[in-house]
């Protein structure tokens, strides 16, 4: 059965800022024969490729075919005494493929629990949290080209994968769709990460001493629900900027300044600063123009209280950029795609 292409199709439900706009048109494929036949049957058409419509803001609606990738599977490709390799299909949902291999104790990914969104997706961006990144247990992915219909196998060099960056974000743009990603994960001896954020605090706080990647995991969502609002409930996109990386001299001048200003060492010449603090001392932290706003408990995050349009959630981005760009001469760029 072919796929069914739907004319003035709302996104509201694809998006999770909760944005109303409209596709011109719209098409869910649930597997590589509707992807291909949707593809060859549309060449001339412009595309937007989307999976779980977590790191997108929507200021219009979107004149194009939006194609959304439903590919749903696991499976083992092969292991050995100490890895496994498990290629996930991109409609996957990324936080259940967290829970699918923590159930099956296979570690490396714990971390980067109640991340939005679908693994499909996730190497565009490369997703990261508390200390680990996509690439730190990515394998390869497999990807269709939207105009030759060739399939690709791209390795993690191939990838060019940097701070939320990947080829797919720079000199592959828009060129390609990611239908599966293999991850090699640990299946014992696992490396716990746990002096990111204040995951050592949550672990101690449950008397847990010898922690598990179960473990691990809880805590890092006990840590995110008190912080972040689920999109479920408060329309938002996780974390909207990202967290810049300055020189080093520039931060030390400019921690003379602001002596409790947080950091972390990126390498001798670069440190990263938490973009969520920058906001706060600018005063956004809680501040709300209309039905757009900037959570009460997370600044990183920009909210839609119900009925925001994307260009208004886009202009107080805007205009937190410019403040934290006068105030401490740091330049912060979105994490979040803008349409």
């Amino acid at each position: 059965m072919s796929a069914i292409i739907h004319p003035d199709y709302s996104l509201k439900k694809h998006n999770t800022f909760g944005i109303e706009a409209k596709a011109k048109t719209f098409v869910s494929v649930n597997n590589i024969t509707e992807l291909l036949e949707v593809l060859k049957e549309n060449q001339s058409q412009e595309k937007l490729i989307i999976g779980g419509g977590s790191n997108m803001l929507l200021t219009k609606d979107i004149d194009k075919l939006v194609m959304h990738i439903n590919l749903k599977g696991k499976k083992v490709i092969k292991e050995d005494d100490d890895h496994v390799w498990v290629e996930f299909q991109g409609g996957e949902n990324w936080h259940e493929v967290v829970v699918w291999c923590i159930q099956n104790n296979y570690g490396g990914i714990e971390n980067m629990s109640l991340i939005p969104g679908n693994i499909g997706t996730a190497p565009i961006q490369n997703i990261g949290a508390y200390g680990v990144e996509l690439k730190d247990c990515f394998d390869c992915c497999q990807a269709i080209h939207i105009g030759d219909f060739h399939t690709r196998h791209f390795t993690a060099k191939d990838c060019h994968f940097g701070y939320r960056e990947s080829v797919f974000k720079n000199e592959l743009k828009d060129q390609y769709i990611i239908t599966s990603v293999t991850l090699k994960l640990t299946k014992h001896s696992h490396i716990l990460r746990t002096n990111y954020g204040a995951i050592n605090e949550e672990l101690t706080k449950n008397n847990i001493t010898e922690p598990t990647i179960k473990d691990i995991s809880h805590a890092v969502i006990a840590i995110r629900k008190s912080k972040l609002p689920d999109p479920a409930v408060l329309g938002n996109s996780g974390s909207f900027f990202k967290n810049p990386v300055i020189m080093t001299e520039d931060y030390t001048k400019i921690q003379r300044q602001y002596p409790d200003m947080p950091h972390y060492t990126v390498s001798e010449t670069e440190t990263k600063v938490p973009a969520g603090w920058l906001i706060e001392q600018a005063g956004y932290k809680g501040k709300r123009i209309g039905d757009a706003g900037v959570h009460a408990k997370q600044a990183l995050v920009l909210v839609n209280y119900g009925q925001a349009k994307g260009i208004e959630i886009l202009n107080l981005a805007h205009e937190i950029q410019q403040t934290i760009l006068e105030k401490f001469s740091i330049k912060i760029e979105t994490e979040v795609n803008i349409l």
